[in-house]
């Protein structure tokens, strides 16, 4: 009993010693990575919106832009300084067009296709550049190619001409005249927009307004690229058609001036006119529907 007890007492004794000492519980390990993740996720999402907006590169995206806009402003002013340098405007005369009839037609003759393409590529960057002679370039391909083909080729190189110039007038100005216009500017850009199509195709068909006025003023506005390309192509029908069936009478033709009589005109007027008869009858449905 005795040696019992020794033994019970050695092991109460021997057993604290021999147990290991607690130590205090240590934090998870993945209480730091939460906390690292927690810091850097609001600096990812920030660099990720600085990036969508184009801050964070300010200076490369910017000059990139301006030196873009100043490449395309030189293309348009090169190949304009370079026409006047070069004489362009002698050769886009009535009188060179009649003095040279016979060698165009015959080459005409000979190389037709290729004629066309070069009448029209010659009109389109006419158009384009916003050169002087798009009357003589009209006759001179009904005089070629006739009323029909003619006309033709007018309406697609002078609508490919005009949206040309209008994209590249958007893309220079419209942000800097928009940011300039003030209230008053924003009312009639948003007037313009809600009946761009009839304001366009009045603007087209009444010959007052010089063509490469309304190519570049309604790039300033916010008008759909579609509906001027269409209100383009539809607008300039008209007159293209009866400028290129003079062109088939060119030996008659001594002048410009006087070229389209006044009753020609006023045919025009009206079209024009017809043109703005759908606002009309909007704004007399919104007023009816206003005082109802």
């Amino acid at each position: 009993m005795a040696t019992k007890q020794k033994r019970s007492k050695t092991a109460s004794v021997k057993s604290p010693a021999n147990t290991p000492a607690k130590t205090p519980a240590k934090p998870p390990a993945t209480t730091r990575p939460k906390a690292a993740a927690t810091t850097k996720a609001p600096r990812q999402s920030a660099a990720a919106r600085s990036s969508s907006t184009g801050a964070s590169f300010p200076h490369s995206v910017g000059s990139g832009s301006k030196w873009i806009k100043i490449g395309i402003f030189a293309v348009f002013a090169a190949a304009i300084v370079a026409f006047f340098a070069l004489g362009g405007h002698k050769y886009l005369t009535l009188d060179t067009i009649k003095s040279n009839r016979d060698a165009l037609l015959a080459a005409t003759r000979d190389h037709y296709a290729l004629a066309i393409v070069v009448a029209f590529v010659v009109y389109a960057l006419a158009v384009a550049c916003s050169l002087p002679g798009a009357t003589v370039l009209t006759l001179t391909c009904g005089f070629l190619f006739g009323r029909w083909v003619g006309t033709l080729i007018v309406i697609g190189a002078a609508t490919l001409g005009a949206t040309l110039v209008f994209l590249a007038a958007r893309y220079l100005f419209a942000d800097w005249a928009r940011s300039k216009m003030g209230d008053i500017g924003r009312r009639i850009n948003d007037g313009f927009r809600e009946n761009a199509f009839s304001y366009m195709l009045f603007l087209r068909l009444v010959p007052a307004f010089p063509f490469f006025l309304v190519n570049l003023a309604p790039a300033l506005t916010s008008i759909p690229l579609s509906t001027y390309v269409l209100a383009t192509a539809i607008g300039i029908i008209p007159g293209s058609f009866v400028i290129a069936n003079l062109g088939e009478t060119l030996g008659t033709i001594d002048s410009l001036s006087g070229l389209l009589s006044k009753e020609t005109l006023i045919a025009f007027a009206l079209l024009g006119v017809l043109a703005l008869v759908p606002i009309v009858i909007k704004r007399l449905r919104s007023g009816q529907s206003k005082t109802t």
